[in-house]
């Protein structure tokens, strides 16, 4: 109808149309979308409605008997044409898997696009309505602009701003969930401790880690005898979509699952949602979750340590902040600029951008210019703990879960998959049926199910490549630390980019550089914080509740470390500290650094102390050379040797 733009936009007048030809399509993972199968009912719904409008048909009595009898006839042939006489005696004998779980006789199928991929492609490739010249960004007029004091939270304030996790509870947590907890706070009369958000490992939204539980009993804020002079910044990207590939689990592999022939099976209970459910996440993108983390990251660190700019002004330069190539990483850094500096941020810092591919050297993605990090017999180890850990704290999961789905077999990476793609939906699109499966007892096996496939691959104490790949990082840090450039290239350092005063710039009072969590937890690793292995190799058989090496807690999404630099009256020369996601780290495990009640260490014994450990590291050897690391825990040790020593002396 002319002038009825939800007519022209593709509406009705019963509403709108759920899937459009724009908004609805399928992308190379599975072989079939929604919108194939719906398309043809929703034109001839469409059809039906239009020429309704024009015309009245009239029928008798006569005609409308006939039609039901005829209608009658033609539904029992079509269905004995597909399964016999099968459709009309229940599924159970047809499909063992739902017989074998005694359930009910189930008789509606799933429809054809379940679990396809549902992709909304925004914005679209070439809009019509696109005239730069009639929308430019700065008119002029800006009215007055005074600048005042810059904030200083941190050192100014009577109390430490601490961070929940889910930024001003943008995400929602499964309603059946929080009435279990309530339940449970009332019957023990205590408050519930359990948090879902945190019990996802990498995969969990950063939060502010309570104080004292890193072991050093004082908060991120400078004592009272102490001013910060400088800040190095180290933070991970935001909440994103699945990676591209998964050597376990995968959210994408159980979408594929169940869209390979959903007229064979069936779900009830609850898991009744996958009879409608399409796969909608991307792939390797910062969600829009992400991208308000990294801006919420950027105000927090300006309202914190914004003061620390006035060193700039003096020297009448710009910082210089870091990422790198990757669609994220970039993405990351951008909103956390727009969120320090504000729009527009031209001219107030600049963004170097390394790149992220083989054959480019680069701390920030050291793995690529290391052969061994590759190498999934010495770097992804972890996938051997997880699968066998899985099989313990899922068993009854996947035994509940597999009596509400009939006709498909249901395994225990299956199960793993339901709980990753409540973590990946959450951040994603903000809520997911997915995680009101499980028990708070599962969700904690799942969280460490992480710690245990990561403690592998990143701490130095049971692998080297870990300590290698972090090493680069460290190198750049002594640099900036002793406003004296890198004097050998022997790591993932960049020597075109390092060696220059203008991308990687000295004496600068505040520094920030974005990364991803392997390389954070291979940094903690080259650092040699031992406070993270205190409680040795972790069992794949239970749970020990005194670990401490915690995923959630030192590389969630959006995690970050401060690299405080201070000055104190009652302590001889410039002291540095450790803070990870709000809480103090013990620097004990740096050789010289003392067991100080705030947590700091002098500078120049610091440095010292990362200077030996780059003497140990032996690039050549770590990523390039041909040694080998059993399956299991043959390897796992605590010993503190060099890594080319420790390879040869320890059983392979």
């Amino acid at each position: 109808m002319p002038g009825r733009p939800d007519i022209e936009a593709g509406a009705n007048e019963e509403g709108p149309v759920v899937y459009d030809s724009q908004t609805f399509e399928t992308d190379a993972l599975l072989p079939t979308s929604a919108l194939e199968v719906l398309a043809p009912v929703q034109k001839s719904k469409a059809s039906f409605l239009n020429e309704g409008n024009c015309t009245q048909a009239k029928f008798s009595a006569l005609h409308l008997s006939g039609a039901f009898v005829l209608g009658t006839i033609a539904c029992f042939l079509a269905q004995y044409a597909v399964c016999g006489l099968q459709c009309f005696g229940g599924r159970a004998s047809s499909h063992p898997v739902a017989a074998h779980h005694d359930q009910d006789v189930v008789t509606v199928m799933a429809p054809p696009y379940v679990g396809s991929t549902e992709v909304h492609n925004f914005p679209p490739t070439k809009p019509t309505n696109v005239y730069p010249s009639l929308f430019p960004s700065n008119v002029g007029y800006a009215g007055g602009t005074p600048t005042g004091a810059e904030a200083a939270v941190i050192a100014t304030a009577p109390a430490y701003p601490i961070h929940p996790g889910s930024c001003s509870d943008q995400l929602i947590r499964p309603q059946k969930m929080e009435v279990e907890a309530s339940d449970l706070s009332l019957s023990q009369g205590k408050k519930p401790k359990f948090n879902l958000f945190r019990n996802w490992g990498n995969l969990s939204p950063w939060y502010s880690v309570e104080k004292s539980k890193f072991g050093v009993d004082s908060g991120p804020e400078p004592p009272e005898t102490c001013k910060i002079t400088g800040l190095h910044f180290l933070h991970r990207h935001g909440a994103r979509y699945p990676t591209a590939w998964a050597s376990y689990g995968g959210p994408s592999k159980f979408g594929g699952k169940l869209h390979k022939s959903p007229e064979s099976w069936n779900a009830s209970g609850d898991l009744d949602f996958l009879n409608e459910w399409t796969y909608k996440l991307g792939e390797e993108l910062l969600t829009p979750f992400g991208r308000q983390q990294l801006y919420d990251l950027g105000i927090s660190l300006r309202m914190k340590y914004g003061f620390l700019l006035q060193n700039f002004t003096e020297k009448k330069t710009i910082p210089v902040f870091r990422t790198e190539s990757q669609d994220r990483m970039l993405a990351s850094a951008m909103n956390f600029a727009i969120g320090f500096f504000g729009y527009p941020f031209d001219g107030q810092y600049q963004q170097s951008i390394t790149i992220e591919a083989d054959g480019f050297n680069n701390t920030l993605s050291p793995y690529k210019t290391c052969p061994n990090a590759k190498d999934s017999s010495k770097a992804d180890r972890g996938n051997w703990y997880t699968a066998r850990w899985a099989e313990r704290y899922l068993k009854d999961a996947q035994k509940r879960l597999q009596k509400q789905l009939h006709g498909l077999d249901l395994s225990i990476e299956d199960t793993y998959i339901m709980q990753q793609l409540c973590a990946y939906e959450t951040v994603a699109l903000g809520y997911s049926k997915f995680c009101e499966l499980f028990t708070e007892d599962e969700w904690e096996g799942f969280n460490y199910a992480y710690a245990r496939s990561f403690i592998l691959v990143q701490q130095r104490f049971w692998i080297s490549v870990a300590r290698v790949q972090g090493v680069g990082y460290i190198q750049e840090m002594v640099a900036r630390l002793t406003h004296t450039p890198i004097q050998v290239h022997n790591s993932s350092t960049n020597a075109t980019l390092d060696d220059s005063h203008v991308t990687f710039p000295l004496g600068q009072s505040l520094y920030v550089d974005a990364t991803h969590e392997v390389v954070v937890l291979n940094i903690i690793t080259a650092l040699n914080l031992t406070n993270f292995a205190a409680s040795g190799p972790l069992p794949y058989t239970h749970i020990p509740h005194d670990r401490t090496f915690r995923v959630a807690e030192l590389a969630p999404f959006a995690t970050n470390i401060q690299f405080q630099l201070l000055e104190c009256t009652d302590l001889p020369g410039p002291q540095i500290r450790i803070v990870i996601n709000d809480a103090v780290s013990p620097l004990t495990g740096i050789r010289g650094c003392p067991e100080q009640r705030d947590g700091m260490c002098p500078l120049d014994t610091f440095i010292s102390a990362m200077k030996e450990i780059i003497s140990e590291v032996d690039w050549i050897y770590d990523c390039h050379g041909n040694w080998t690391v059993p399956t299991g825990p043959a390897w796992e040790t605590v010993q503190r040797v060099a890594s080319k020593n420790r390879a040869r002396s320890e059983p392979k």
